[in-house]
């Protein structure tokens, strides 16, 4: 069984749903629980640098990267943390997870580097530039009178 380090703060927040009613604290959600992993993420011209925090990945085959136009999305699982006892104290954010990454402009899947070293790893993206734009010559009918 997991220990959710994050479980009175939902059970705090289910209370105040309640007494304020429907889900008045959705807007604070990230101030609840932080997105997993945390980032980086700066812009340049053409390009995206994200630097995306992964403690206790060793290996990139842990990890698991996928781009879509506008955003990035990182999967794997951050500590795998063995259980030795009952818990008293825990902070370590561990377990699966899944992050989408909005991006500010489209980028190119063709063109994308992804390094890790020491839980650390940097993404370098590159805008999506069209560079075949050519006007395309519309038929014109003549219509019948």
């Amino acid at each position: 069984m997991k220990l959710d380090p994050f479980q009175h703060m939902h059970d705090w927040k289910n209370n105040l749903d309640q007494f304020f009613g429907g889900d008045f604290w959705n807007e604070f959600e990230h101030m609840i629980k932080p997105p997993i992993p945390a980032i980086n993420l700066y812009e340049h011209e053409n390009e995206l640098i994200c630097y995306i925090n992964l403690p206790g990945i060793k290996n990139s085959k842990q990890v698991e990267l996928l781009v879509d136009g506008y955003s990035l999305e990182i999967k794997g699982e951050l500590f795998p943390i063995k259980p030795a006892g009952k818990a008293v104290k825990q902070e370590l954010l561990h377990g699966e997870f899944s992050r989408q990454i909005d991006l500010p402009f489209p980028v190119r899947s063709d063109k994308i580097s992804a390094t890790l070293q020491h839980g650390l790893m940097k993404v370098q993206l590159h805008r999506n530039i069209e560079k075949n734009r050519r006007k395309k010559r519309i038929e014109i009918k003549d219509a019948e009178e």
